[in-house]
């Protein structure tokens, strides 16, 4: 931040619920004062903010399992950035953390929910994605639902994804077989080349049962399921007996459309068990699985694309695209 806006700061607040797609108008980016810190408290410089699918959600005022973003506030956000002043035992100034610092370039915490980073062997982006919320999604979904022994295959969707793209590369180091569904011959070819998937089906080439089928001749054992709809469906439809599902997300329907499910015949007739789980409902598993999130990371083991929008005005845009699959990896905006 240049040297005459250090007393001010901007920051992106929800102004309208979206009707149907997200549109820009849902956003207003205002100015505001930098506070002046009680004791207690630290201020935090953002460095990067996280666009993640849970947004679209918490735009919304229909219950679910967190609260709707309130009108006029900061929107909610993963955030890392650097401590620039704190009144805090535990954090100096210089102090790199991960937080939940909003849509904001600035953000003032009390040090709950903080998370102090080491960014000598992980870039502190890396925080965001691979050895933040959407990797640990990923460790827990496969280590803690679908629990798949060596030789088993795993089916993705929104494989090139934040949270796909760990999960498979996960699956693999345990011997599993990896088998990913994505948009677009690019991001295929890259979640096979670079992540070492076994294959990647792409499910706008409009022959995704069929290209399913040969990519798994011996079925499904898991599906860790991101997107819902037809994905979904042609993933059950290839399911071994008593396969699990680990169920995530519903990107199909985040813009308020009905999900149909056709294939829901095949729950019952080969004992799958569906568990749908939020991440951060499960803390107590975070230490295990960020230390080995990290360890990976660090000696290039787990690997991760990022798309990054520059500024915080770029945010919605952002965010517009990740819900349509513009992005590539995951979404970011550079606020430093």
């Amino acid at each position: 931040m240049s040297t005459e806006s250090k007393s001010h700061y901007q920051r992106i607040v929800l102004a309208s619920r979206p009707r149907g797609q997200v549109v820009p108008d849902n956003f207003r980016i205002e100015t505001a004062d930098v506070p002046e810190l009680a004791e207690g408290q630290l201020l935090i410089r953002n460095h990067y903010l996280s666009l993640d699918p849970y947004m679209r959600g918490r735009m919304s005022e229909a219950k679910s399992y967190a609260a709707s973003q309130p009108l006029d506030e900061t929107m909610i956000g993963g955030t890392v950035g650097e401590v620039v002043a704190s009144r805090h035992p535990k954090y100096a100034q210089g102090d790199f953390v991960a937080a939940m610092g909003g849509w904001s370039e600035m953000a003032v915490s009390d040090g709950s929910g903080l998370r102090k980073l080491d960014t000598a062997a992980i870039p502190l982006s890396a925080y965001l994605g691979a050895v933040g919320m959407p990797g640990m999604t990923a460790w827990y979904g496969l280590n803690r639902i679908l629990r798949l022994e060596p030789g088993q295959t795993v089916c993705v969707s929104a494989a090139s994804g934040a949270v796909g793209c760990a999960v498979g590369q996960l699956a693999k180091l345990r011997g599993c077989r990896a088998i990913g569904i994505a948009g677009g011959q690019e991001k295929c070819d890259y979640v096979v080349r670079e992540l070492g998937f076994d294959a990647c089906i792409d499910y706008k080439a409009g022959n995704l049962k069929e290209d399913l089928k040969a990519a798994a001749p011996d079925g499904i054992d898991g599906i860790f399921e991101n997107v819902g709809g037809e994905v979904f469906d042609a993933a059950l439809a290839r399911t071994n007996a008593f396969a699990r599902v680990a169920l995530c997300g519903m990107i199909a329907g985040y813009s308020g459309e009905e999900i149909p499910l056709r294939n829901v015949r095949v729950l019952l007739t080969n004992r799958i068990s569906l568990t749908g789980f939020i991440v951060t409902e499960h803390l107590d598993c975070w230490p295990e699985g960020l230390a080995e999130l990290g360890k990976l990371v660090a000696t290039g083991q787990l690997k991760y694309r990022e798309t990054v929008a520059q500024g915080l005005a770029a945010a919605p845009e952002a965010f517009i695209g990740l819900l349509q699959g513009r992005n590539f990896g995951k979404q970011l905006v550079k606020l430093v």
